[in-house]
């Protein structure tokens, strides 16, 4: 595997996909009993904006770099502050130097009696990643793929809880071998929430995930299914042109957030002066 997430950290990418991973663990933690949080693919855990991979790609300064201090309406902060309290809990010291990964945002916002499965095969990202994981009762780091895991892991003891799938995309298949696994997980364990992040490169791929997700809905009892996406560019040329992300079973006042709150607003700070798309819509089950 050569993707090295060092290179992407906080981008626009990260900074969409964790600020509704935030709003849904503040929701899970609504209620008192215990939730799972299952990261199939949890990377590295803590990355360091100083360090050469983030300083050649410069991207994480159109992503949090632009956000961190950003001039944003009241409402529309006090959304975001379960998201920027993470990130600024990795920065003790003040300022933006480092930036953390899912699970470390996961165990900002979780409750003593909340537990973490952080699931990780890269051998560099692995022993990272159990290192930052360490000190904390709550969390696991698991040397594994995360294939294997969402078969291994899920359901949990815990009723509650939250799948994060987020994969490289390094292969062709990714796509695929996501709408198989999802639906393989979902049958066993139907109340938990997923939250799927996948790059936006061209339609076809998010496009087949979007059919194969409606057709599998529509063949038993449906799941709520929330689709939310943002691009700033045409897609050309296999560059990255947007990113999306699919909620099975969100939280019932996360699609609201989204759709009128978050992404328009990410949308207009983060994104390069274009014209851009942001789409929110249901996939399965519109309440």
């Amino acid at each position: 595997m050569n993707y090295r997430h060092a290179f992407h950290a906080g981008n626009f990418a990260d900074v969409f996909k964790h600020a509704v991973l935030a709003r849904i663990l503040v929701h899970l933690g609504e209620k008192a009993a215990p939730f799972r949080v299952i990261d199939t693919h949890a990377g590295a855990g803590l990355y360091d904006l100083t360090a050469e991979p983030a300083t050649r790609t410069g991207e994480w300064r159109d992503g949090i770099g632009r956000l961190f201090d950003a001039a944003l309406p009241e409402d529309i902060r006090a959304l975001l502050a379960p998201y920027l309290a993470a990130v600024s809990a990795a920065n003790p010291g003040g300022g933006l130097r480092r930036y953390p990964g899912s699970p470390l945002i996961a165990l900002n916002l979780m409750r003593p009696q909340d537990r973490l499965v952080a699931c990780e095969l890269e051998p560099g990202a692995a022993a990272a990643l159990a290192a930052h994981l360490r000190r904390d009762s709550r969390a696991r780091a698991v040397k594994i793929d995360g294939w294997v895991a969402l078969n291994a892991y899920v359901p949990p003891k815990e009723r509650r809880g939250l799948v994060l799938i987020d994969p490289p995309y390094e292969e062709k298949r990714e796509f695929a071998r996501m709408t198989d696994a999802l639906a393989a997980a979902q049958r066993k364990w139907a109340t938990g929430i997923f939250l799927l992040w996948y790059p936006i490169k061209e339609r076809s791929g998010p496009d087949r995930l979007a059919a194969a997700l409606r057709r599998g809905a529509a063949a038993k009892t449906a799941p709520r299914i929330l689709r939310a996406e943002v691009e700033w560019t045409p897609q050309a040329s296999g560059r990255l042109s947007g990113v999306g992300l699919i909620v099975v079973n969100p939280p019932w006042r996360l699609a609201e957030e989204m759709g009128e709150h978050l992404l328009p607003t990410l949308q207009s700070v983060l994104a390069p002066p274009v014209v851009g798309r942001v789409r929110i819509d249901w996939l399965a089950g519109h309440p």
